[in-house]
């Protein structure tokens, strides 16, 4: 299934991608909560929609697209997980994944506006793919990691670098600020995935080719990192773990490149859709 959520901010509904058709399934009753997934949720939409697909309305393609996920608990974030990034960072691969949070108010639609915060001058970009958690994870062990996850979700993980990496701190700060996490179009679930080690993901802005990788390059992959969290925390229904960008980022040009107010970035990768965000000055 690809599960999505459309509205207006404040009012968002529950929606199903079928046969290329954007159907509202909020008649089944429940949003797309850390609720949903911990309580057999997709089984139980899917069942549902046996019997009553032909009774949801469909949607305009001018519908506002919502995180297809409200409110999840936590962004886990990977830094440094494909090696071309690290060689472009200059950093040495990590032994270990580098761990980060990314504050969930963060969050907006895939294709709502990038707000580049008061006093930037270094925003930048960072297509990722992400991995939905299906059921709380505590002390998972690597072989059976991937019967937590519930699906993927495409990620851009904006970044502040110079709030990132030139002031003290941790990188949250550089990674939170508002709408620097548009998540979706879709939650698109593990079983419609062949290969997630194997998935193009790509970023362009204002036309021209910043990111073209493949998921085949990361690092650390998704059941490790899947364990590797667990270890330290429990992963809750409807978490996101973000998994690392590939090379191509803003900083890593010479002389480097930042987003600009009316720049736009699209993303996107293979099998999880597109999105398109358009870049405005905080005001």
């Amino acid at each position: 299934m690809k599960l999505f959520r459309f509205g207006e901010p404040g009012n968002e509904k529950p929606g199903v991608l079928h046969n290329e058709q954007m159907l509202d399934v909020s008649a089944f009753g429940e949003d797309f909560t850390e609720d949903f997934f911990a309580n057999d949720g997709l089984n139980r939409l899917d069942q549902w929609l046996n019997d009553h697909i032909s009774d949801c309305p469909q949607l305009s393609e001018s519908s506002r697209l919502a995180s297809p996920i409200h409110k999840p608990s936590k962004i886990v974030c990977i830094g440094l997980n494909y090696k071309d990034h690290a060689a472009e960072s200059k950093m040495d691969l990590p032994k270990e994944p580098i761990i980060f949070f990314k504050a969930t108010s963060s969050i907006v639609g895939p294709n709502d506006d990038l707000i580049i915060p008061k006093n930037s001058t270094k925003t930048d970009w960072e297509v990722e793919l992400g991995v939905v958690i299906g059921k709380k994870a505590s002390y998972v062990s690597e072989a059976e990691a991937m019967d937590y996850v519930a699906g993927y979700v495409l990620h851009n993980d904006y970044s502040e670098r110079e709030f990132q990496l030139e002031r003290s701190g941790q990188w949250v700060k550089g990674k939170s600020c508002d709408s620097f996490a548009p998540l979706g179009p879709y939650v698109v679930t593990k079983d419609e995935v062949a290969d997630v080690h194997n998935l193009r993901l790509w970023l362009t802005v204002n036309g021209q080719t910043k990111q073209d990788g493949n998921t085949s390059n990361l690092i650390f992959k998704v059941p490790y990192l899947v364990s590797y969290l667990s270890q330290f925390m429990s992963l809750m229904p409807g978490d996101i773990i973000s998994t690392g960008t590939p090379a191509g980022v803003g900083l890593g040009f010479n002389p480097p490149e930042f987003i600009k107010a009316g720049d736009v970035i699209e993303l996107g990768i293979e099998g999880l859709g597109s999105s398109k965000q358009h870049a405005k000055a905080y005001q």
